[in-house]
């Protein structure tokens, strides 16, 4: 297999890709908050029926707030992804063979072997490769052909990285 395909210099390609991998990081603390926010939710509602309950109301409304926030946390770090890594829109490429990844950006090169490769997840634009248990880069989907895509997508699946259809 060989696979060359090039990444134009597109403002908003770098920030969508800070997006999809900052996503799969920061997902723990929408969970987080959505618990925090839920059990204040809960102490404020029940609060009022208790003797103790002005005490509990003082404990709940901190843990709703620090619940919206952690909630909010992730968006924003989004957000401040895309628009810090829009200057850095530079012209690059990939090139996949059977042994590795290589990726050019503007003067940057780098790779990573395939036997480095834990497992691939598909999102609808990315392939995210993951090293380990973190996400190390994307493979961008939509940049490449149709026939480039099924026939990674069945390398992928082949190995074990990315579950079949």
């Amino acid at each position: 297999m060989h696979i060359r395909f090039d990444v134009p210099a597109d403002p908003a390609y770098p920030g969508r890709v800070a997006a999809a991998l900052s996503r799969v990081r920061l997902r723990r603390y929408s969970y987080i908050g959505a618990v925090l926010a839920a059990v204040g939710a809960i102490g404020l509602a029940v609060s009022p029926a208790l003797a103790w309950g002005d005490r509990l109301s003082l404990l709940c409304m901190p843990l709703v707030v620090g619940g919206v926030l952690s909630m909010l946390y992730a968006p924003w770090v989004r957000w401040r992804a895309r628009r810090r890594s829009s200057r850095y829109a530079v012209e690059g490429a990939y090139d996949i063979t059977d042994d590795n990844i290589m990726m050019r950006s503007g003067s940057e090169s780098g790779g990573i072997a395939w036997d480095g490769v834990a497992r691939v997840k598909g999102t609808p634009e990315f392939w995210i490769l993951y090293v380990g248990r973190m996400p190390a880069t994307v493979i961008p989907r939509r940049l490449m052909s149709a026939e480039d895509a099924e026939t990674l997508r069945a390398f992928m699946a082949e190995r074990g990285l990315l579950q079949p259809r």
